[in-house]
C-alpha cells in the first residue's frame, strides 16, 4: 500500500508539473503571459516540440498495443491447452525477443503434450495383453471350462510376471524423467558382475541354442557404478542378443579399459537390426517385429547408463549381427 501511494502521489504530481508547464506554454504563446518576441517563439517551438514528442509516442505505443494484445490472446490460449498457438513477430527487438520465448515455449508445451499422449497410449496398449490373458484364464477356470490345473494357471502367472515387469520398467523411468533415479555406487569387479550375469541366461541361451562367451579383459580396474542397475542394463541387452541369434550363434560379452572409462561390449551374430528401426531403437516401445517384449529395455539402458556418467551406442547390419556398447567410470 505504501509503494501503491507513493506511486500515486508521483504520477500526480508529474500531471500536475506537466500541465502547468503546457498551460504557461501556451499562454507564452499567444501573448497572454508578457514577454517578448523571443519568448513567444520559443514557446511555441517547445509545443510543436512537446505535440511531436506525444504523436511519437502514442505512435510507439499502438506499436506495441498490437503484439501486446496477441501475446495476451495466445497467454489465454495456452492456458486453455491449445499448445499450438504461435504468435507472428512483429513490433520493437523487445516484442520480437518476447514473442519468440512464448513461440518457443508453446512449440515445447506441444511436444511435451503429444509425447505424453502418445506415452498413454503405448502404455494402454501394453497392459491390454497381459490383463486380457488373466482375466480370459480367470473366467474359464471360474465358469467351468477347464480345470484350475498347472497348465491353467501358468498363463495366469506369466501375464502377471509380465505386469510386474512393465511396471517396474515404468517407474524407472519415471524416476529418469523427474532426475530422482537412485544409483547405489560400489566399486565392482567388472568380470565378475558379467559372469554372474551370464549365468542367468544361461538355461535361455542353451534352449535357444545360442553360445555365451565373456571377454573382460585382465587388467580392468573396478567400476564405480550400481551393480543391480548395471545388471539391469546387461541382462536387457542379453536379452535382446539371445531372442534375435538363431541357432548355432554366439553373443559375446568383453570388457575393455581406456583412460578413465571401461567399455562394455555386447556382440551377436543374429539377424540384425533394419535400417529404418536402428535409429530409433532407443526410443520409449520401440519393438522389432515379432518382439514379446515392452520396448522399454534398450530406453531404460540409456538413461541408466546415462545417469551412471556414462554413453552407449549401436552398430548393426541386417544378416550381420548387432553391437552395442556403452562406457561407465572407472572407480576412484
Amino acid at each position: 500500500m505504501w509503494r501503491i501511494g507513493c506511486l500515486l502521489v508521483g504520477l500526480i504530481l508529474f500531471v500536475s508539473v506537466v500541465a502547468t508547464v503546457g498551460v504557461w506554454l501556451a499562454a507564452s504563446a499567444l501573448g497572454v503571459v508578457g514577454g517578448g518576441p523571443g519568448a513567444r517563439f520559443a514557446a511555441i517551438s517547445l509545443l510543436v516540440l512537446a505535440g511531436v514528442g506525444i504523436a511519437f509516442g502514442m505512435r510507439r505505443l499502438r506499436g506495441l498495443a498490437t503484439p501486446m494484445g496477441d501475446l495476451v490472446g495466445a497467454a489465454h490460449r495456452i492456458e486453455a491447452g491449445d499448445y499450438s498457438v504461435r504468435v507472428a513477430e512483429r513490433g520493437p527487438p523487445e516484442m520480437r525477443s518476447l514473442v519468440r520465448a512464448l513461440n518457443a515455449m508453446s512449440a515445447r508445451l506441444e511436444a511435451t503434450d503429444a509425447r505424453r499422449r502418445s506415452f498413454l497410449a503405448e502404455v494402454t496398449h501394453e497392459l491390454r495383453t497381459p490383463l486380457a490373458i488373466i482375466r480370459g484364464q480367470a473366467e474359464g477356470i471360474t465358469d467351468g471350462v477347464y480345470p484350475a490345473g498347472p497348465a491353467q494357471i501358468a498363463p495366469i502367472l506369466d501375464a502377471t510376471h509380465a505386469l510386474e515387469v512393465l511396471v517396474e520398467d515404468l517407474r524407472t523411468l519415471s524416476l529418469s524423467e523427474t532426475g530422482s533415479l537412485t544409483l547405489a555406487r560400489e566399486p565392482v569387479d567388472l568380470a565378475v558382475l558379467v559372469n554372474e550375469t551370464l549365468a542367468s541366461f544361461h538355461n535361455a541361451a542353451e534352449m535357444a541354442g545360442v553360445t555365451l562367451t565373456e571377454d573382460v579383459a585382465a587388467d580392468v580396474p573396478p567400476v564405480e557404478v550400481d551393480p543391480a542397475r548395471i545388471r539391469g542394463v546387461l541382462g536387457n541387452l542379453l536379452t535382446n542378443a539371445i531372442r534375435y541369434t538363431s541357432h548355432g550363434g554366439s553373443v559375446t560379452v568383453s570388457g575393455r579399459s581406456s583412460g578413465d572409462r571401461v567399455t562394455v561390449t555386447v556382440e551377436d551374430t543374429g539377424e540384425g537390426i533394419s535400417d529404418d528401426l536402428l535409429p530409433h531403437v532407443f526410443d520409449r516401445f520401440v519393438k522389432g517385429p515379432g518382439s514379446a517384449g515392452s520396448g522399454l529395455g534398450l530406453a531404460i539402458a540409456r538413461d541408466v547408463v546415462t545417469a551412471h556418467g556414462g554413453s552407449i551406442d549401436v552398430r548393426s547390419r541386417v544378416g550381420a549381427g548387432t553391437t552395442v556398447q556403452f562406457t561407465l567410470p572407472i572407480g576412484r
